[in-house]
């Protein structure tokens, strides 16, 4: 005999957000630094997380990923070479905390090959995870004194004109803020992946 459930389709898992295990597992002790301590030129990199009311978003995590000062990422698949720079692993990974706040430790990323034949302005790409989201945000941060840069790069001119200010830093006492709106009036624009 067939047992007739056999022929029902099974039941989706619901989704789940990040959850608890965001703080418990994700951070680690020398997350906040792409360019270790000591490295000539690391800068601060700081913000904050916003909800779309303004207010901090106390339980995210910041995640960076960019080249070095040559444009070269420090991974064996980068065409033109591993970056090879005593001190820079190019990631990091900051949680938020109760002020919505983050920090990383970085050093100024040069410029990359776009698609075409185009060049990419220095830009650090940025993952936000947090409670509550289904999937991460990703955006760019670009730097306010590369104005030639950003105006020929592709990505930042694919973003409507009124919005590219969402992704530009500005410069601090050391080094420069960059704060993350999730929702709401002057939301980051974020990438699709």
């Amino acid at each position: 005999m067939t047992d007739p459930r056999a022929a029902e389709p099974p039941a989706t898992t619901p989704s789940q957000t990040v959850g608890p295990y965001l703080a418990i597992g994700l951070p680690w002790a020398d997350g906040p630094y792409a360019a270790a301590e000591g490295v000539p030129g690391a800068f601060w990199l700081r913000g904050r997380v916003l909800d779309g009311e303004g207010r901090p978003v106390g339980d995210g995590l910041v995640e960076t990923w960019q080249a070095d000062p040559d444009g070269r990422f420090d991974h064996p698949d980068d065409p033109r070479g591993p970056a090879a720079r005593p001190g820079f692993r190019g990631f990091a990974r900051c949680p938020t905390d109760a002020e919505g706040r983050y920090a990383v430790h970085t050093l100024r990323p040069g410029p990359l090959p776009g698609p075409g034949g185009t060049t990419q302005a220095p830009h650090i790409d940025v993952s936000v995870f947090g409670r509550g989201m289904m999937h991460r945000v990703v955006t760019r941060v670009y730097f306010p004194d590369e104005a030639e840069a950003n105006a020929a790069d592709p990505v930042l001119a694919s973003v409507p004109p009124d919005r590219r200010t969402t992704l530009v830093a500005e410069p601090d006492g050391e080094g420069y803020r960059f704060d993350i709106r999730l929702q709401g009036h002057d939301e980051t624009v974020f990438f699709a992946l």
